[in-house]
């Protein structure tokens, strides 16, 4: 569930028990125990997990499931309501004790009881082989763990502990691996990627792990993309680094949050408002052609009309590439727990949906600029109810970006890299045909 940080927690996982010798099935009916990676973040999130596990509880009752262990942060989050309230749960593992997870898989196949356990977050295992769940052309790569920034509205740092960076050899090894099994793109990844090497260099290192990644004759990935980067900490170099090497998809995924400098303050957001238009200026001169995707969180406590407003003209001004906008969700140990002056449920709704409706005009705008243009994508498969491929450019993050449909006079398989020329839009996406380059 959630995030691909929690994604790669669970290739970890799965890496340790398929060396113990179990077997992964691909359909939950054929399991004989079936662990449940849960996400916290929200309450949506909660909700989620939550019925994921109520469905295997129902699988646990009804069919030959032997036992369900839960982890991630859920489990770290509450540990304690888990083992008391979901009864049909067999064994609970918080975040730093997710190494035990082959013990905790033995121990319920031979029907003795584990309750499993919760350790500081600081002991999960950040590293190590993985069996990817990603299809084989892409990859996520995870540089570190945990977070400091203390942002008001936000749960992580409670339950994934304090930011921790692999060490730069770690991750080029990592890199080198999964260069030679055929992956094509990898996804930077970590709770604040831009904040990389400060604990354990002194200083930003993303762009030297970069310029290495992409200099390394071992690593011959044809993408390499930035996904939760930070506005204050956009530096010179990295930009420079991000426009000097093909590698590098021109692509950055940068959260502001918000741009009004009263709600950026209760929010404990660090630069405020200056950071935010300085990265982006930054990076659109050094960069010109870079994708910037964005989200905003509305209907934070305090937050009015005027601040509304605000942040949609700055939206309109900036017209970012792709931007989703959530409402703000009350999270319980966090310091926005307790302000006051809470926006209504309805509120909340009403600045998402006006918000999406002014990008939705942006993003068709700038669709609509491609068409005529010829661009590299990423064939991903071929979908059968629109008879047509469909697949992503250097601009769109994998999940969650939408992509490109197109046409093909040949057979293409997945991982294929073809020129498109673009023809259309439909919605978030463009449409095409493949053409020689």
């Amino acid at each position: 569930m959630g995030c691909p940080k929690n994604q790669v927690d669970t290739e970890l996982m799965l890496s340790r028990l398929e060396e113990k010798g179990y077997e992964i099935v691909e359909e939950d009916i054929e399991a004989d125990v079936m662990i449940c990676n849960t996400c916290a973040f929200i309450k949506s999130a909660k909700e989620e997990s939550i019925e994921a596990i109520m469905d295997l509880g129902w699988l646990k009752k009804n069919r030959e499931l032997k036992g369900i262990v839960v982890t991630g942060c859920l489990a770290q989050r509450y540990y304690d309501e888990i083992k008391e309230q979901l009864p049909e749960v067999d064994c609970v593992l918080g975040l730093g004790a997710e190494a035990d997870i082959c013990e905790a898989v033995e121990k319920i196949m031979s029907g003795e009881e584990y309750n499993g356990k919760k350790t500081a977050p600081e002991e999960l295992v950040i590293e190590g082989s993985r069996v990817l769940s990603t299809p084989e052309y892409y990859a996520y790569l995870k540089i570190a763990e945990g977070c400091d920034n203390r942002c008001a509205y936000c749960a992580i740092p409670g339950i994934r502990g304090r930011f921790r960076s692999r060490p730069m050899e770690s991750i080029i090894e990592e890199a080198r691996q999964l260069s030679s099994i055929g992956v094509k793109e990898i996804c930077i990844v970590a709770q604040d990627t831009t904040r990389y090497g400060l604990d354990l260099y002194g200083d930003y290192k993303l762009a030297e792990l970069l310029e290495k990644l992409c200099t390394d004759d071992k690593i011959t990935f044809e993408w390499i993309r930035l996904m939760y980067c930070y506005p204050d900490k956009i530096t010179d170099e990295l930009c420079e680094v991000i426009a000097k090497y093909d590698k590098i998809a021109k692509y950055i995924d940068l959260p502001i949050q918000h741009i009004s400098d009263k709600v950026l303050t209760a929010m404990n957001r660090h630069g405020g408002s200056d950071a935010i238009k300085t990265s982006v200026k930054k990076l659109r001169a050094k960069v010109p052609d870079i994708a910037i995707r964005t989200t905003v969180l509305v209907g934070f406590p305090g937050e009015t009309d005027k601040d509304v407003k605000e942040l949609k003209d700055y939206i309109s001004e900036t017209k970012f590439t792709r931007l989703g906008a959530f409402a703000y969700s009350r999270e319980e140990g966090t310091p926005a727990y307790s302000f006051d002056k809470r926006v209504s449920e309805k509120t909340k709704e009403l600045r998402v949906e006006n918000i999406m409706d002014k990008q939705y005009s942006i993003q068709l705008e700038a669709n609509e600029a491609m068409i005529g243009k010829k661009l590299r994508v990423l064939c991903e498969g071929f979908d059968k109810v629109s008879e047509c491929y469909f697949g992503r450019t250097q601009y769109h993050a994998p999940e969650i970006d939408g992509g490109v449909y197109f046409t093909s006079a040949r057979k293409l398989t997945e991982g294929e890299f073809v020129n498109v020329l673009i023809e259309d839009v439909m919605d978030y996406d463009l449409v095409g045909r493949a053409v020689r380059s």
